[in-house]
């Protein structure tokens, strides 16, 4: 299967910016006549999976840009790349090396997807026989592209191979209403054939669709929709083989997980990597530097919450002891009989470790308790499960939006109350309280809070902070990193498009706005 992974991969390499190829469109990679069986079109698609893993996207750089942009998330090392310090302090430029290492990853999962569905209509067997496959690349051109638009806004949509050089050298950007369309499409496509369950997580189920298209809904702003959506999920809890993990803690230890019906759609670190492809970097870009108690090799204190994060979370919250590392093990030489030995630290008097690279706060421990097989250094070699959908979410898409439609009902108040219940079994503690008999601009306060510290150092809040358009208060003074002086509302919701890709093609301008 490796080899065919591949050939899917390279097509699209250069859709955006191919002024400076020379050879045959990438596209002929894919000769007529390969696509034959169903086995033809799950082979493309997994070149797709493939590709979500890379260094490039969820191995490093687009999780990182998520994480930074955030207001839990701020740079613990000083001396590291700039072109992370400008997602974090909000300067980022048009030749931003962040945006520049995913964009391109981003539309190789398309151009893998777009094979998968085109190779599809060559394989002569009956819808229900091939929909069910084809149905996993709807479901990764929908989640890529939602990715997409949620940061550049109207973008190049595309969903046939390419394989004329003219054309993908001219092509145009679509606006996002359309872009949010076509989502909607390939999700209800992905909704109706994907079965209910399938062998793992990491292959997207009916209620991986189900559960996007909730969110997608959600994002738009059309709640009647994204409550439906998410209570169809809820509905079929059983038949789609869902619920809430007992433990939080094993939703995020690689041992664990693999057994959890809480994760709607993760993509699988299996602990091996070629070069970049398949290495999971959070482990070392949230982990403590030298710090020695998981067996890493410590991480390098890139990514680290604000101290007011760990503040302001109620030390109540089995979460929060969850999320973050307070104590850290450092390895030291006795001066005196230079016999080496191990203490341990709390955050306040960490290891200073090279010239002040690393702060003395809490870190994330979301990714650093159970990496699995750790055979390459800091983590990298991680057999984590990132969830990039769980039933918890769902729960809290669904009272968001009730909400928003019908508030003050009990409904509501009993999916936040389930996630809330979970929080507290943890340390059998009677925090947090459940929720009811709140004003719907108190609920919808309060629920943007739960997500924040249910799915903390997710990649999910700098989303809801878009979305909600909440910018200028949690960058302001009182936020939890403090006033963000260089963040700009009327710029700063939306990434610039690469200014390589507007010099290859101008019919990708104009420039969002402010860049």
């Amino acid at each position: 299967m490796k080899t065919y992974k591949y050939l899917f991969l390279l097509v699209g390499l250069s859709i955006l910016g191919c002024s400076d190829l020379e050879e045959e469109p990438i596209g002929l990679l894919a000769p007529d006549g390969f696509f034959k069986t169903t086995a033809d079109i799950q082979t493309a698609a997994n070149g797709a999976y493939g590709h979500m893993t890379h260094e490039d996207f969820w191995g490093r750089k687009l999780s990182l840009t998520l994480m930074l942009r955030g207001d839990m998330v701020a740079i613990g090392d000083p001396s590291t790349s700039a072109r992370r310090i400008d997602h974090d302090v909000f300067t980022v430029q048009a030749d931003n090396g962040m945006i520049d290492g995913y964009w391109l990853r981003t539309y190789q999962i398309i151009a893998a997807a777009n094979q998968a569905i085109a190779g599809a209509e060559d394989v002569d067997v009956a819808d229900e026989i091939k929909n069910p496959v084809t149905a996993q690349a709807y479901f990764t051109r929908a989640f890529t592209y939602f990715h997409l638009v949620r940061q550049f806004g109207d973008i190049p949509y595309i969903t046939e191979p390419v394989r004329d050089l003219a054309a993908a050298s001219s092509i145009s950007k679509t606006p996002a209403s359309e872009v949010y369309a076509n989502i909607i499409a390939d999700l209800e496509f992905a909704k109706t054939w994907l079965p209910n369950t399938q062998p793992a997580r990491s292959i997207p189920a009916k209620s991986a669709a189900h559960s996007y298209l909730a969110l997608v809904y959600l994002t738009m702003g059309e709640y009647q929709k994204a409550y439906d959506e998410a209570k169809g999920v809820i509905d079929n809890e059983s038949v789609y083989k869902l619920g809430l993990e007992p433990d939080f803690q094993d939703l995020f230890n690689a041992a664990t997980i693999d057994a959890s019906l809480e994760p709607i759609f993760t993509l699988d670190f299996i602990g091996i990597s070629d070069g970049d492809d398949g290495r999971d970097y959070q482990a070392a870009l949230t982990g403590l530097r030298d710090d020695q108690q998981y067996g890493l090799g410590g991480g390098w204190s890139v990514a680290v919450p604000s101290l007011e994060v760990y503040n302001r979370w109620d030390g109540r919250d089995y979460r929060k002891a969850v999320s973050l590392d307070t104590t850290g093990v450092f390895r030291f030489t006795d001066p005196v009989t230079e016999v080496e030995f191990l203490e341990e630290r709390p955050y306040t008097v960490f290891k200073e470790s090279g010239a002040g690279r690393g702060v003395n706060r809490p870190h994330i421990a979301k990714y650093t308790r159970g990496t699995g097989n750790t055979a390459t250094g800091n983590g990298r070699g991680s057999e984590q499960n990132y969830c990039m959908m769980r039933y918890a979410e769902v729960l809290l898409i669904a009272a968001e939006a009730l909400n928003e439609v019908s508030p003050g009902t009990a409904e509501a108040d009993g999916y936040v109350n389930r996630v809330r219940a979970r929080a507290r079994s943890g340390n059998g503690s009677a925090f947090p309280a459940d929720v009811s008999g709140l004003s719907q601009d108190d609920f919808r306060d309060m629920v943007l809070e739960e997500r924040k510290w249910e799915l903390a150092f997710e990649f999910k809040r700098w989303y809801d902070i878009a979305r909600r358009r909440m910018g200028a208060e949690v960058f302001s003074a009182s936020g939890l990193e403090g006033f963000k002086e260089n963040f700009d509302p009327n710029r700063d919701y939306l990434f610039p498009i690469l200014a390589d890709e507007l010099a290859r093609n101008p019919n990708l301008l104009p420039q969002n706005p402010g860049y």
